[in-house]
């Protein structure tokens, strides 16, 4: 998420021309925070706000290391840094949570900035159905639910539907139910899943109805509410339930020059909904006869290591548009030449890694440009919908988009992923190990 946008160069004192100053904020263990370093090192001067004891800003890296969550400490932390080393000319945050903190320190700093309840608005599934209904764009019937009571009837309800978390991404507790006794088996999953963490919204959920179709995802910038297309992704798998894993991501999309154009319309009046102005967009739509439905749009680039696809015909990278937007340059696109695609790998269940076998075999796929495998032995893995990760990615290119999704393909059939179960020792209430151990004291013999 960018807010704030300057000139590219900034004139210091007897007219010296220095680069501009940029502020990025990244959440821990961020997989953004990396390529948008590089990027941003390569056209401002850098200073990281990040938090924890173990990140990059203790690696020497001028940075600040902050407790993200509490706002006044930030700015009285950056206000002391513009004191030693001059204003920020734009901040940029990154994943959901930094572009949560960039989009509330940007007004106290004096930077424009998409408002922060736009971006609460994004983060909310709920909030957002209601934008997007009350603006007029295609959205599924919905309801929510409080989960920290009593239900209403649920037996009347236009099945098949689907369950979600309000606050949560990467698919995490999103559950197809198809009747009233599913329904009622996936609020009870959720709600263990959330318990009563007041980290986060753990006490509502959205029903809404399914939507057939195919699905795609957006990837965009915008520049005072209009948008600009960077890439459109074909997920060629049918995402039918009863979970909904992100897998394959392939572009450029196979849609016509008028549906895609059609898709850019209903984004743009979608992220004007939630009142996103400036900076990237990732949004995810389904199309079927009915039209363009708007599943979510989130106010950040692309998650993971999927945005390694995006490589312009210009040369430059994902993060090299969005730093150049952040400080105020022109943006210009160029197409690709041939297709690209990525597999988000998807854990196969329960269990503790043990190796990964294949791994050779698919890197030698004709096509395949990596295989990453970001679990490691001695991990425990969780599936979807009480998880939160991939074990890794599978990247290729080739001429055309059927031949990289064969070429994913392929190479994910060759891994083989072993996993030995999960043991936990049963806990027991005090009382009943109290009178347990009592027991088997009278049992033993006595010396």
């Amino acid at each position: 998420m960018v807010v704030g946008r300057a000139a590219a160069a900034v004139v210091a004192g007897a007219g010296v021309i220095r680069q501009p100053r940029l502020l990025l904020v990244a959440p821990f263990g961020s997989y953004r925070t990396a390529p948008f370093l590089a990027a941003a090192r390569a056209r401002a001067d850098v200073v990281l706000v990040s938090e924890g004891t173990a990140n990059v800003v203790s690696s020497g890296l001028p940075g600040l290391r902050l407790p993200l969550h509490d706002l006044d400490a930030c700015e009285r932390a950056v206000r002391a840094e513009v004191d030693r080393g001059g204003a920020f000319q734009a901040i940029l945050g990154l994943d959901d949570w930094g572009a949560e903190v960039a989009g509330a320190l940007a007004p106290r700093l004096g930077l424009a900035a998409n408002p922060p309840q736009a971006l609460a608005v994004a983060r909310r599934k709920d909030w957002a159905r209601a934008a997007l209904q009350a603006a007029g764009v295609l959205v599924p019937w919905h309801q929510v639910l409080a989960l920290d009571g009593g239900l209403p009837p649920l037996s009347d309800l236009p099945y098949p539907l689907v369950l979600k978390p309000v606050a949560s991404s990467g698919s995490r507790g999103v559950m197809r139910v198809d009747d009233e006794a599913g329904l009622r088996a996936g609020i009870a999953r959720l709600r263990g899943m959330l318990g009563r963490d007041e980290r986060v919204v753990w006490n509502r959920a959205l029903i809404e109805r399914f939507v057939p179709g195919f699905e795609i995802a957006l990837e965009g910038l915008l520049t005072g509410g209009v948008l600009q297309t960077l890439a459109i992704f074909d997920k060629p798998e049918p995402l039918d339930g009863p979970f909904f894993e992100e897998t394959y991501y392939i572009s450029p999309s196979r849609l016509d020059a008028a549906t895609r154009e059609a898709l850019r319309d209903c984004v743009e009046r979608g992220a004007r909904a939630y009142g996103l102005r400036e900076g990237p967009i990732h949004a995810e739509c389904r199309l079927n006869a009915e039209g363009i439905w708007v599943i979510e749009i989130a106010a950040r680039t692309i998650g993971g290591l999927c945005a390694r696809l995006l490589r312009f015909g210009t040369g430059l990278s994902l993060e090299d548009l969005v730093v150049r937007h952040a400080l105020g340059e022109e943006v210009a696109v160029g197409a690709r030449e041939g297709a690209a695609g990525v597999l988000m790998i998807p854990i196969p269940g329960l269990g503790i890694l043990k190796r990964v076998e294949g791994l050779m075999a698919a890197d030698r796929v004709p096509g395949v440009v990596e295989v990453v495998i970001d679990a490691r032995e001695g991990q425990e893995l969780v599936p979807l919908p009480e998880g939160a990760s991939y074990l890794g990615f599978i990247f290729a290119e080739g001429p055309d988009p059927q031949m990289v999704y064969e070429a994913l393909k392929t190479a994910h059939g060759h891994l083989r992923f072993v996993l030995a179960p999960v043991w936990r020792p049963a806990v027991m209430p005090a009382g009943e190990a109290a009178a347990d151990a009592a027991t088997t004291a009278k049992a033993m013999p006595q010396a």
